[in-house]
């Protein structure tokens, strides 16, 4: 991770933003998307005569009461702000942080620049991945305001090449009408009950790397079982590990990359097909 590259990000936001007072022990799982029965936890998908997802502007208006705002600032860690400005940073590290003092923060255990011990007395709400009590399942679903946060609990590789018991969660953030899923540290593809509580997603945040988190076909079998219209990569080491993901997308997916780290989203602007949109950032 280039730190030039996240201070860009940062700034960039800060000029856009208004003011505010480890194995193979893992069995992989195998998910056909075609037998899956996902539940209607989102609303259904729109179509529109042109479906897209627009930078934002540099003014920056108030956003819709369909609109959210998702701003890439590194790594894994994501700003997402709603109409009734409710500001959730994902994976809130000591390393990677946006400028701007979130009201929640998601995070993942999986290693240190994916949560912190220590979030700024400020922050409202911090819903962390894993529960107290080691290899025990934990559940969020906080409403605040016009979001609502719930979480769905995965395995993760432990570092003696074995397992740990809900190691890892994927973030479900309802907002505007949309649903937008983080998939935080995964490291196997989904069981048919994962996806179908995850439900019908708007856009995913998905790790790239193809190493430290699922491997790049296990990643593809999970986005089509999923079936988002929108995914956004995160948790890239290179442009060789990004390009890697991109040529292996292209042959479902369109591909387009952003010029700003940040965009608006709404339920007339997503892709009437897959789309991967790249926001500028590591």
């Amino acid at each position: 991770m280039k730190l030039g590259l996240i201070a860009t990000a940062a700034m960039t936001l800060a000029a856009l933003l208004p003011a505010a007072g480890p194995s193979a022990a893992f069995e992989r799982v195998q998910v056909k998307p075609a037998q899956l029965d996902t539940m209607e936890n989102c609303p259904g998908l729109v179509a529109s005569p042109q479906p897209r997802a627009f930078p934002a502007s540099l003014k920056l208006a108030a956003l819709s009461a369909d609109q959210v705002r998702i701003t890439y600032i590194g790594h894994s860690t994501f700003l997402l702000e709603s109409p009734r400005l409710v500001r959730v940073a994902t994976d809130y590290n000591d390393y990677v942080k946006p400028p701007l003092l979130p009201e929640v923060v998601t995070m993942n255990r999986a290693h240190s620049t994916h949560y912190t011990d220590s979030p700024e007395a400020g922050i409202a709400h911090v819903l962390r991945g894993w529960a107290s009590e080691y290899g025990k399942p934990v559940r969020h679903d906080a409403q605040i305001r016009d979001v609502r946060v719930r979480n769905v609990p995965t395995n993760i590789r432990d570092y003696g090449g074995g397992t740990q018991q809900h190691g890892n969660s994927i973030f479900i953030f309802e907002v505007a009408n949309l649903c937008i899923a983080h998939l935080g540290h995964l490291h196997h593809t989904l069981t048919a009950q994962q996806v179908n509580e995850i439900g019908r997603l708007d856009a995913v945040m998905v790790p790239v790397d193809g190493g430290a988190t699922l491997d790049l076909e296990g990643m593809v079998e999970v986005l089509e079982s999923l079936k988002a219209p929108l995914i956004i990569p995160m948790h890239y080491f290179s442009v060789f590990t990004l390009n890697r993901f991109l040529d292996r997308m292209r042959d479902k997916f369109d591909v387009e990359m952003n010029e700003t780290p940040s965009i608006v989203v709404s339920k007339g602007t997503l892709p009437s097909k897959p789309k991967v949109l790249v926001l500028p950032g590591r």
